[in-house]
């Protein structure tokens, strides 16, 4: 396929495009849009925005013949790549992971956080906020602090010795640190003064997850009551579902809320995966990665955190006790083992990745699915769902 004008500039984490847009349209062979899926249809794409979707054009196109396209991908839940972590608090470390999530057919994403002391937070936060503006890959869309309001029974690659209860005032200060980015945390409904910290975090237009966690599935219930509405990598680090108490994976299937879940094969048995999207529905299931430094990595030893970690055999564990450690998973093989497992259709596979977590923290009016007038961040995957290549503002930035 012949590629249009794109001035490459090859980079040590990553491939970015740049160069002066111009008018371009692509033909495929089926364009998901996130609203609908248009057959052997024209996007036409001029100045970094996209125009129109066409059935028929006058004008010179690119044929991309049996490739799909859709809409870029959207991680709510990611720690790192390429070595760097948002949690080093080092300046640059958000561009290399901006950059390197490119080869994920990640264009927008949420920078996590782990729980760590309060001062590597205010730092964590801050940095995001100076610098998020000035990345060159994908575009950051808020912030995920994943803790520090934990409990120690399912504590996972998190630090019990930073957990605590919730308090609106530490959040209220990481969103100001953070220029107003922070748009979602997690915590463990089992932790005291959880409901009201619920409500006060909607209050500031932060969405509530619920994960790495001991509570049982009324404690759940009631957070998802109080407005709680994401249940964290479901079935990895919360109380599991037993007969006589159905626990936080209980809650998470018996409620509207949506369920993140790590489709590498390894956090999540297929069928298991396809159990809570039978029961929940598909809308209802967001595909992130958790990735941490190692992913786009070679084996080896690692970091999450203050946490020694070892990379080997696809996964990322503790070196202390073996437990799963974030993941080193690309989204783009996300999308591909759902639908490889036989439990998603393309269509299905491909919205668990872009407008269902785009919408589980409100920024679906900005990402997630192709809308005329909206940013041209879309990605090409061949009829198996390999990721061909990735487009952020009409610009090439990553090609297999």
């Amino acid at each position: 396929m012949n590629l249009w004008n794109p001035k490459v500039l090859k980079l040590n984490n990553g491939v970015i495009g740049v160069g002066v847009m111009q008018r371009k349209i692509y033909k495929a062979k089926k364009i998901f849009t996130g609203l609908e899926v248009l057959d052997d249809a024209f996007m036409v794409v001029e100045d970094g925005k996209i125009v129109s979707f066409e059935k028929e054009v006058n004008e010179t196109f690119e044929d991309l013949e049996d490739a799909y396209i859709a809409p870029g991908l959207v991680d709510t839940h990611i720690h790192g790549y390429k070595d760097a972590d948002v949690m080093d608090g080092k300046e640059g470390n958000l561009d290399i992971i901006s950059r390197g999530i490119v080869e994920m057919g990640v264009t927008s994403f949420l920078p996590t956080t782990l729980t760590a002391s309060t001062e590597d937070l205010d730092r964590a936060c801050e940095v995001i906020g100076k610098e998020y503006k000035d990345v060159k890959g994908a575009k950051v869309r808020g912030i995920f602090l994943e803790g520090p309001y934990f409990t120690e029974t399912y504590k996972g690659a998190q630090n019990l010795n930073y957990m605590s209860d919730p308090s609106i005032e530490e959040l209220k200060k990481w969103k100001d640190l953070s220029d107003g980015l922070v748009n979602k945390i997690a915590i463990a409904p089992e932790r005291y003064g959880v409901v009201e910290f619920i409500k006060q975090a909607k209050e500031i237009g932060v969405y509530v997850a619920l994960g790495h966690s001991d509570a049982t599935y009324d404690k759940a219930l009631e957070a998802v009551n109080a407005g709680a509405n994401i249940f964290v990598h479901t079935y990895n680090a919360m109380r599991g579902l037993h007969h006589r108490e159905p626990g936080m994976v209980g809650a998470a299937l018996n409620t509207d809320a949506i369920s993140e879940m790590i489709c590498d094969g390894y956090h999540v048995h297929p069928i298991s995966a396809k159990i809570v999207m039978d029961h929940k529905g598909r809308d209802h299931v967001c595909l992130v990665t958790d990735c941490m430094r190692a992913g786009g990595m070679p084996d080896g030893p690692s970091m999450l955190g203050e946490l020694p970690v070892i990379v080997e055999k696809g996964t990322a564990r503790l070196v202390d006790g073996g437990a799963l450690a974030g993941s080193i998973l690309k989204l783009s093989d996300a999308v591909k083992n759902v639908f490889d497992w036989e439990i998603a259709t393309v269509r299905e596979a491909i919205e668990m990745a872009t407008i269902v977590p785009a919408r589980s923290v409100g920024i679906d009016d900005i990402c997630g699915s192709l809308q005329e007038k909206r940013e041209a961040d879309f990605i090409v995957l061949s009829p198996k769902l390999e990721l061909e290549r990735t487009y952020i503002d009409g610009n090439l930035v990553y090609e297999r």
